[in-house]
């Protein structure tokens, strides 16, 4: 699948890139990844990062680009420091660049598939059910292997009750992945 590099993300990250004084790396989540590297059909106006690499720079990036910035008002999206989010232990290995060698100081990594489906997890709004299911479609993920990711990489740093978050990956795994019979297998364990 070929990342779509169209406005006003295309105009607002190559203005950034300019704008940089040196090399900056995103580790991004949620509609963006999902808009613009697994192709769901909807609009995001934020690039969320978890992660900015240098993490000394994040208050001037916002400043420099985040929402009410110049930039955001010309381009009429911005970036935004997600510093709370859950996210599997190993995501950092699974993720892939996007448009690399495109710009000069930016580098955009997103998340697995299977990663960005676990953190949306235990926010669970319409949203996110809706980029859950266009991935676990799309790309036919195999529900065996987001159960035990969840399972061994996710399910300890939730923040709640843990019965509440194994209700919703089976109410997940149920309504927006394959009905293999691993899965069902698996899932009655």
């Amino acid at each position: 699948m070929c990342p779509k590099f169209e406005p006003p993300w295309s105009g607002f990250l190559e203005e950034l890139d300019d704008l940089l004084d040196e090399p900056f790396e995103f580790h991004c989540i949620g509609g963006f990844a999902v808009v613009v590297e697994y192709g769901l059909p909807r609009g995001t106006n934020d690039l969320d990062y978890f992660t900015l690499v240098p993490a000394n720079r994040i208050t001037e990036l916002e400043k420099l680009a985040g929402e009410g910035s110049d930039l955001a008002r010309k381009h009429k999206v911005h970036v935004h420091h997600a510093a709370i989010a859950t996210l599997p232990e190993n995501y950092e290995e699974r993720m892939k660049e996007i448009f690399p060698g495109h710009f000069k100081k930016i580098r955009l990594f997103v998340l697995d598939p299977y990663d960005l489906v676990l953190s949306k997890l235990s926010r669970n709004i319409d949203r996110d059910r809706d980029d859950a299911k266009h991935l676990s479609r799309t790309l036919r993920l195999d529900g065996d292997v987001l159960k035990e990711r969840y399972y061994s990489e996710l399910r300890h740093a939730l923040i709640g009750p843990v019965e509440w978050h194994d209700q919703t990956l089976a109410f997940w795994l149920e309504a927006y992945f394959d009905k293999s019979e691993s899965t069902r297998a698996s899932k009655d364990s």
